[in-house]
């Protein structure tokens, strides 16, 4: 287990891949960690070295009090970027990691080669879908983590692919309920509070948007919304709910590699 030392805890990592080859960053959704990325590791890390990481709140990274703000988790990347001595990267997360690396794109574009953001928008919600469930999970604890995990199917996985894969689909489901009820709350309020949609075109970096078509919480449209306003952005679609990594599996593997790979 690898830990470096941020201001106020450890974040966890894992880093796997040839040791000269660049490097790939890959961020979790909320209430995943950084397994959340298993399947596509054979993939990347013929070609990378591929850093993965536990968010903030997530999995066995440093649990802070609240609320979070995706400010403080893009430079929580920076701090593991610059702890391990590397200058730039390839970004790729899905859902809050992807206004994590909108959030790096805008004002940290110059520690980035590509980026690449999945299931997300330049806005998730509003309050009235947020507060409520701060509100539960900080008062019931465990057991809202529980049911949040058992909802959590339907909006993660195409129900014909929850029926085919169902060891797949629990695998990453599991890890919600394991999520610390506070530190799922402070990052809920971060996506609560996230909205770049002003701040898009300041993006520079080359930049894949990945959206999956049954996602119901992070729609197409908003996929849509961050290309138009990036100047060059690339668009793929899936048939995936929320999790498109997962369950476009090595096709979402093969369109991001394609992407880095392009000269």
């Amino acid at each position: 287990m690898a830990f470096v030392q941020l201001a106020d805890g450890e974040l966890h990592y894992q880093i796997e891949g040839p040791v000269d080859a660049p490097v790939l960053v890959l961020s979790n959704s909320l209430g995943t960690d950084l397994h959340m990325w298993d399947a596509q590791m054979p993939a990347f890390t013929e070609h990378f070295r591929v850093l993965r990481f536990d968010t903030r709140g997530h999995g066995q990274s440093l649990v802070t009090p609240g609320p979070y703000s995706i400010e403080q988790l893009g430079h929580d990347v920076l701090g593991l970027l610059d702890a391990l001595h590397i200058e730039r990267a390839h970004f790729c997360g899905l859902s809050m990691g992807g206004l994590i690396g909108q959030w790096l794109g805008i004002n940290a574009g110059h520690r980035l080669h590509k980026l690449i953001v999945c299931n997300t928008a330049a806005k998730i919600g509003d309050p009235s879908v947020w507060n409520p469930r701060i509100e539960t999970v900080l008062r019931d604890g465990a057991a809202a983590m529980v049911a949040l995990r058992d909802a959590s199917i339907a909006r993660w996985f195409t129900p014909d692919f929850s029926a085919a894969h169902p060891a797949a689909a629990k695998q990453i489901t599991d890890m919600l309920a394991a999520t610390s009820p506070e530190g799922y709350a402070a990052n809920c309020a971060a996506v609560r509070d996230a909205d770049f949609r002003e701040q898009l075109t300041s993006i520079n970096v080359l930049l894949l948007v990945i959206a999956g078509t049954e996602d119901a919480v992070t729609p197409p449209s908003g996929g849509h919304f961050i290309q138009e306003h990036v100047r060059g952005a690339q668009y793929a679609e899936f048939y995936a709910a929320h999790l498109s990594n997962v369950q476009a599996g090595a096709d979402f593997s093969d369109r991001v590699l394609a992407f880095l790979q392009a000269k």
